[in-house]
């Protein structure tokens, strides 16, 4: 019972861990092992983004060669055999992983949970090398150094270099002449565009009134989404807890658990749009597509749509269709004339 209870919650911990790192959308495939598909590429892009920071330059005279997520029939081994040469390559501390025998073992129960935690671990200290390296000085001294602030602008300025394709900068390269190299490669991607993919959503200027007006109205909006988000995951606390009320359901609680429980970690009533997200949006954001588009369909369509109900009871509850009973003033009458023969015979036994 511990030992279930602990595994849930080192489960809820990676979870959050991928959260955290921008890996939210592949927290339900992180239980489901080697053979998911999905599973192996969340280690394939985990593996990847250590490579572009140059986390497994350690081990690069062994050869070893990133992962990549595959559809092949024989795409486990293959993917399998290249994760060990990566987890040897990072000088991986678990003998189990990174052994010999690294196929084998990360069958095993318990290793996915191991893997994903060492490989969580090693990209968060690569990000914090990154930040910390001599090539963001100069940006984060603009953006005011040592603040938290200023981190996120260093960290923005690390994501548009990768957005753009650009290649790392030089030592010491001051702030202004990075911004430069943005501009001259956004106006070179600029043309590529269609004009009516650049129009933006909000086009009216902001003075200072309308700024008050829009955070009075992102704030409005924000606590409405919290409180509904609140109530969505009341209802969901309580649906998954009515699972566990079959006599079927008691026997495998544990294992219920341990699948529900990483994915509840992550959900918070908290909204993540901001002021910033409205100003960045583009004009065919506003355009609606319709639920049963064939475009909307691709992303919606799955096995469970072509399941049919059968025949069930009717329960009714139409009460247009009932016509009001009439009252019957005869059997009233004759219920009183009971009731009062009744009382009559009662009071008789009490003589």
């Amino acid at each position: 019972m511990e030992g279930a209870e602990v595994e849930a919650r080192e489960w809820a911990a990676v979870a959050q861990d991928l959260q955290l790192l921008g890996y939210g959308a592949f927290v339900g495939a992180a239980s489901r092992g080697t053979v998911c598909p999905d599973f192996r590429a969340l280690c394939a892009r985990l593996a990847a983004e250590l490579a572009a920071l140059g986390a497994p330059q350690r081990g690069q005279e062994e050869g070893a060669e990133t992962p990549r997520a595959s559809d092949a029939l024989d795409a486990e081994e293959q993917f399998l055999r290249q994760l060990g040469d990566q987890l040897r390559a990072l000088h991986c501390p678990d003998r189990a992983l990174s052994g010999g025998a690294c196929a084998a073992r990360l069958r095993e129960p318990g290793a996915c949970l191991r893997l994903l935690r060492f490989l969580c671990s090693e990209l968060q200290a690569a990000r914090l090398l990154r930040l910390r390296q001599p090539l963001d000085p100069s940006p984060a001294q603009l953006f005011g150094e040592g603040t938290e602030e200023g981190a996120d602008m260093v960290r923005e300025l690390i994501l548009i270099l990768q957005t753009l394709g650009l290649s790392r900068p030089a030592q010491g390269t001051p702030a202004s002449r990075l911004l430069q190299a943005f501009h001259a490669k956004i106006s070179e991607l600029l043309p590529s565009l269609t004009p009516a993919s650049m129009q933006p959503l909000l086009s009216c200027q902001l003075d200072a009134p309308r700024w008050e007006a829009l955070e009075s109205l992102s704030r409005s909006l924000r606590d409405q989404y919290c409180c509904r988000r609140c109530l969505l995951l009341r209802r969901l606390d309580l649906t998954t807890s009515a699972f566990h009320w079959s006599e079927r359901a008691k026997a495998k609680g544990e294992a219920m658990k341990a699948v529900l429980t990483p994915i509840r970690g992550v959900l918070t009533p908290d909204s993540e749009v901001s002021i910033a997200h409205v100003l960045a949006a583009r004009a065919d954001l506003s355009r609606l597509v319709p639920a049963t588009s064939v475009a909307a369909r691709r992303g919606t369509c799955c096995a469970i749509n072509k399941v049919l109900m059968g025949n069930v009871p009717d329960r009714g509850g139409r009460p247009s269709e009932l016509e009001a009973p009439m009252p019957c003033w005869q059997s009233r009458r004759e219920g009183g004339d009971r009731q009062k023969a009744g009382h009559q015979r009662r009071g008789r036994k009490k003589k």
